[in-house]
């Protein structure tokens, strides 16, 4: 079976749980229990204990205002490497984990990665150790997978996907991803049962990524591949090309 290898975007500002989050100091940094430990160092936390698969190092995407938080925080649990990619230029998910997709598969062309938002709160581990080994078996068939949440309100701050077709267990293919509804299209999505909120968690192949990347999105793969080509190590940060 492949190694896992986490990617944990961290570069949001938090700003849905302003004040108590601040863009200098955004809510993937704070604990929001009594635990005492961070949402960003919670989500890699959560990934000890899976069965049967080998969890490698992970990679953090961050800004380079919050570079310094993030070594911190990986320092006190003990997972401070070289794995932190500084973001140039703050854009959405794609670029983000195409960067990370091209580092790691210089490391491990046949591992696999599993993107992770670093302001999660998982109170039901086991499940969520469940869902990832349901995931990763699909993932090595080569499938990319994203996982949904069963929704409980009509949200209208949250993408939804579209279930298509029953694969197994609670396994459904894509039928459609939904940008942000008007509160009344969330009420029938609701309603209806066929949607799940969009977690933007994902589970691939790094080679199926980025092959399917370079076919239906070759002007990010290309400027991705030349930025990390040009990338540099310093310290525990990774400095990806800015100016391509």
């Amino acid at each position: 079976m492949s190694k896992l290898i986490p990617v944990v975007m961290a570069g949001g500002t938090g700003s849905r749980l302003w004040p108590m989050s601040r863009e200098s100091f955004p809510k993937q940094f704070l604990s929001i229990d009594d635990s005492g430990v961070s949402l960003l160092q919670q989500t890699l936390q959560r990934l000890s204990g899976l069965t049967g698969i080998e969890v490698a190092a992970p990679l953090v995407i961050c800004n380079e205002e919050h570079r310094f938080l993030v070594a911190e925080q990986l320092r006190g649990i003990g997972q401070l490497a070289t794995n932190i990619i500084l973001e140039p230029v703050a854009r959405n998910t794609a670029p983000a984990v195409a960067l990370a997709a091209h580092l790691a598969a210089e490391k491990d062309e046949g591992s696999m990665l599993l993107v992770l938002a670093a302001d999660h709160l998982i109170t039901k581990v086991e499940n969520f150790h469940a869902a990832i080994q349901t995931a990763m078996s699909f993932a090595d068939n080569n499938q990319l997978v994203t996982f949904g949440i069963i929704p409980e309100h009509p949200e209208t701050g949250y993408g939804y996907i579209k279930r298509g077709s029953h694969l197994s267990n609670d396994c459904f293919k894509v039928d459609s991803f939904v940008e942000k509804p008007r509160l009344e299209k969330a009420i029938e999505y609701l309603a209806s049962g066929d949607y799940s909120w969009n977690s933007g968690m994902f589970m691939f192949k790094t080679a199926k990524f980025l092959q399917e990347l370079q076919q239906f999105s070759p002007d990010i793969f290309s400027t991705t591949q030349q930025s990390v080509s040009k990338s540099q190590r310093d310290m525990n940060f990774i400095r990806v090309e800015q100016d391509i």
